[in-house]
């Protein structure tokens, strides 16, 4: 058995659990690796619909990409590891330099851990007294461990320090500066992140470390808001700086950035002046790993910056259609408990008939549209009774890669030719 828990995932036996894979894999007892070792074929190998799938030259690009883009700039790299939840892509990420894991929530970095990640920025206040025991326990045992996390109120810390009393490690914080009235998260006003650096100053169990904030929820998003939100954090960092408040701090931490807005990051954080003690320039965008065929398609800043560089959707989720009632209707089964559609339906991409020899030749689908989801169907609407026959294969393409990933916990990774030579466990 191997000892990295990475590599021991190809231990797990191909079962029940994963949707889409062969069944007599299952049937001759196969693990995970010893189905990779098989390289087969998606469309002849014995996979079945629905199927979802990560294109390997695409998840490729995707990572060396945003790796080059924050290198370029100068910017460290914590991806959001909540949209994948998948351990073999982190250490990927971080192959391609990425400084260490962003999380959410208390189970997230636990995955993290347990999958050897040595670096976590959890991007919320951590207030769950149960979850900071674990986190100091996690410290004390490993000094190699580096663990990060919000406060945004006078009230988080006073929990915060009531949990974590008699432990050795002080956990360090950043103050988060909120994007304006309506938004999320994050102390609302300059003097309220004031109010909360000075609370950790009076306790004995934080350090404050930096400043971070989430520009994409400033209210009417634009370039010019975005550019205003993020000088104020920057300011804030300077300021707290110049008063002492970082004077525990090895380095001051600077961290914003989702996958909508990382060049106004990279613009503004260019502009930081020199502070006392090295700064971490913390970008966090994490959904460009797999990209999607929508949403952010539409919002990526590279569409913004073509010069720099792009991504590419690496999802494609292989349906079968399995009713053709009408001309202009068909069904194909995936739905809801499959596919993502909390920022929009799907599109159909390509259609393959399994009977024209080796999986059937790709051909696109013009006159094939979404119209509506069921928990096990896609409803499609036709041009032509000929578009679509029942036992065609359809590829859809989706949006938002955080609701994509957590309906699948393996994914095969598929190569050009259709070899799958890979797969992806998820863990939400």
């Amino acid at each position: 058995m191997p000892s990295d828990p990475v590599q021991a995932l190809a231990q797990e036996p191909v079962d029940h659990r994963f949707k889409g894979l062969p069944p007599d894999a299952e049937h001759a007892g196969l693990t995970v690796g010893q189905l990779a070792a098989q390289q087969r074929n998606l469309y002849t190998g014995g996979f079945t619909t629905p199927v979802l799938t990560l294109d390997a030259d695409a998840l490729n690009h995707n990572l060396a990409a945003l790796g080059t883009y924050a290198e370029r700039h100068g910017l460290a790299f914590a991806p959001h590891g909540k949209t994948c939840m998948a351990p073999q892509l982190f250490h990927r990420q971080l192959a391609h330099g990425a400084w260490g894991i962003t999380a959410a929530v208390p189970h997230q970095a636990r995955v993290y851990r347990a999958f050897g990640i040595q670096r976590i920025f959890l991007a919320n206040e951590l207030v769950d007294a149960a979850a900071l025991r674990w986190v100091a326990a996690e410290l004390a045992a490993d000094p190699g461990f580096r663990f990060v996390c919000y406060v945004d109120s006078v009230r988080g810390v006073e929990l915060m320090d009531r949990a974590l009393q008699g432990r050795p490690q002080r956990v360090e914080v950043v103050v988060e500066l909120g994007a304006g009235e309506g938004a999320r998260t994050g102390a609302r006003s300059d003097d309220d992140c004031r109010a909360v650096a000075d609370a950790v100053a009076r306790v004995d169990t934080l350090r404050l470390v930096g400043v971070a904030g989430y520009e994409a929820e400033v209210p009417g998003a634009e370039p010019e808001s975005v550019h205003a939100y993020l000088r104020r954090l920057t300011s804030l960092a300077v300021e707290f700086d110049k008063a002492g408040r970082f004077a525990d701090a090895g380095e001051i931490v600077v961290s914003a950035g989702g996958s909508a807005w990382f060049d106004a990051v990279a613009d503004v954080f260019a502009e930081l002046p020199e502070l006392s003690r090295p700064t971490l320039k913390l970008l966090r965008s994490g959904a460009y790993v797999s990209h999607d065929h929508g949403w952010y398609t539409r919002l990526t800043p590279f569409n913004r910056i073509p010069e720099e560089g792009g991504l590419r959707p690496a999802f494609r989720l292989w349906a079968q259609v399995v009713s053709r009632p009408s001309p202009t209707q068909a069904f194909v089964n995936a739905g809801k408990r499959d596919i993502a559609y909390d920022l929009g339906l799907p599109e159909v991409e390509l259609v393959r008939n399994p009977l024209d020899g080796a999986g059937g030749a790709e051909r696109p689908a013009p006159g094939v549209r979404v119209v509506k989801l069921s928990d096990q169907h896609t409803w499609l609407e036709t041009d032509s009774a000929d578009d679509l026959n029942v036992g065609d294969w359809v590829a859809l393409g989706m949006s938002h890669p955080c609701t994509i990933f957590e309906k699948w916990p393996l994914i095969p990774v598929v190569e050009a030719d259709g070899t799958v030579g890979d797969y992806v466990r998820t863990f939400f």
